[in-house]
């Protein structure tokens, strides 16, 4: 779920620097197009991120294309067609099982072939409309990116053993799914179509949160904004709360394993700023970010 508020000015220029010459230099024994994925809880500003590596990336002639996650996720009919089949948690888009996969590896194959008779078409996802835009408006890729950066909150993220799902995390999982045939689905979700997405990856590239008590914070500040301009959509904190819990099981997984499998990782404080970087050392003048509402 693309839950990154908008932001003003994103990341510091030295750290999407730094991040882009670690990246290129662990992809550069493979032979491009090379597929990088981008993780980060909701909120972290993944996808001002991203926009920003490609930025950097194409402003030194390396062809980029960012993808995200949301863009592929099943349209609302799809999705109530799910939740009748399945359980019905599975109405709320943002868990695996609400992304078309099969969608996103025609993608990925079509970028790596694409030409000026045969362009890779990206899809859209309107999520106000809470449907795919119509393919007459996805955007066309008449040349081959030499990097694909496919960003989303739970990307990377592991399968868990069963034992581990017996017991509920939160009072949506004790309420809504007591027999674990929601989060049961997930998981095996995870543990075949994701896990060979995940396995395509030529690196991956983690924005470590200090923890999954922030996410809220995080996510209020998008919703805030949303109330300020009186969109429908937003919640109130009540209502995020309860949202929230469909994606806290993963979200604390991804915090537990994600940083020992990420090749690449920037751990972020509560303001998102960069403290720490698996490959530099980070000067003052270099942490800022603000990807605030």
């Amino acid at each position: 779920m693309r839950s990154d508020a908008s932001t003003r000015s994103g990341y510091a220029d030295a750290i999407v620097a730094a991040t882009l010459d670690a990246l290129l230099a662990r992809l550069k024994s493979r032979r491009p197009p090379w597929l990088a994925g981008l993780s980060g809880l909701q909120g972290s500003g993944k996808s001002t991120f991203a926009r920003q590596l490609a930025a950097a990336a194409n402003a030194r002639g390396i062809g980029c294309v960012v993808l995200s996650l949301d863009d592929f996720y099943l349209g609302r009919r799809a999705r109530r067609q799910l939740a009748r089949r399945v359980h019905p948690l599975f109405a709320t888009r943002g868990v695996p099982g609400t992304h078309d996969l099969a969608l996103l590896t025609r993608t990925l194959d079509a970028l790596r072939r694409a030409s000026a008779r045969s362009p890779a078409l990206l899809p859209r996802f309107d999520k106000g409309r809470d449907t795919r835009v119509a393919p007459s408006r996805w955007r066309r890729v008449h040349v081959p990116p030499r990097l694909i950066l496919l960003e989303g909150w739970c990307v990377g993220v592991p399968a868990q053993d069963e034992a581990t799902l017996r017991r509920p995390l939160n009072a949506l999982e004790r309420d809504e799914d007591g027999e674990r045939r929601w989060r049961g689905r997930v998981n095996e979700e995870l543990a075949h179509g994701y896990a060979r997405l995940w396995r395509r990856f030529d690196a991956l590239v983690l924005l470590q949160a200090p923890g999954f008590d922030v996410v809220t914070r995080w996510r209020d500040e998008q919703e805030r904004a949303l109330r300020r301009r009186g969109a429908p959509q937003a919640m109130d904190r009540a209502a995020l709360a309860r949202f929230l819990m469909h994606y806290e099981r993963l979200s604390r997984v991804a915090l537990r394993e994600l940083p020992a499998r990420a090749d690449l990782r920037l751990r972020l404080d509560r303001e998102r700023r960069v403290v720490e970087a698996s490959w530099m050392r980070i000067d003052v003048d270099e942490r800022g970010a603000d990807v605030s509402a």
